[in-house]
């Protein structure tokens, strides 16, 4: 059987196969909830905002225009459902966290991290959870799930410049964390 595109995939749901939705589910459903998972900071939250998104997706397919490619698209829908649920929990518990952009803590629990990593790809993806959330997505986004800066700017609802220094910022966080632990050596 030849590989579908998503396009494909798509014209087909649109033709009354809906049963061929599955194909995009199981497509995206792994990185879609690694990605809920590091916004969420909880499984059950994430399968919840992610079966969500899949409905989400499902009942606007007729309005995916193919502007972009299905993945970006997806990944938007993915991004905007999981603020939502971050901004009803803010409000649930606005004494704890002021706004989904506070600077975290960066050093605090750094020792309990390298302590538990099994390796270092590992305890780089740990470090990356420390960064506060936008800083994290947009790292997790480019170097793990291989998004475009373009593609990324289209998910977070950014700029394509201001997506480029978010990264850059990112960078620069991640580095100084790297470097305060003499970890640098380990991954040359």
């Amino acid at each position: 059987m030849k590989h579908l595109t998503d396009i494909e995939i798509i014209d087909s749901i649109k033709r009354g196969n809906s049963a061929d939705f599955s194909l995009l589910v199981d497509r995206y459903k792994d990185k879609a909830f690694s990605l809920l998972k590091r916004i969420l900071k909880n499984e059950m939250d994430a399968e919840e905002v992610l079966q969500d998104s899949f409905l989400k997706a499902y009942y606007s397919l007729k309005e995916f225009r193919q502007d972009s490619k299905f993945s970006t698209w997806f990944y938007k829908i993915v991004y905007n459902s999981a603020l939502t649920v971050v901004a009803s929990k803010k409000r649930k518990i606005e004494h704890e966290m002021s706004s989904i952009d506070d600077e975290f803590d960066l050093t605090s629990g750094d020792n309990q991290i390298y302590a538990s990593a099994e390796n270092s790809r590992e305890y780089v993806l740990k470090l990356v959870d420390k960064l506060p959330l936008r800083h994290a997505l947009v790292t997790i986004l480019f170097y793990v799930d291989g998004l475009s800066l373009n593609e990324i700017s289209q998910v977070m609802g950014t700029s394509l410049v201001n997506t480029k220094v978010l990264l850059h910022r990112s960078r620069s966080a991640l580095k100084d964390l790297l470097l305060k632990h003499n970890y640098q050596e380990e991954l040359l």
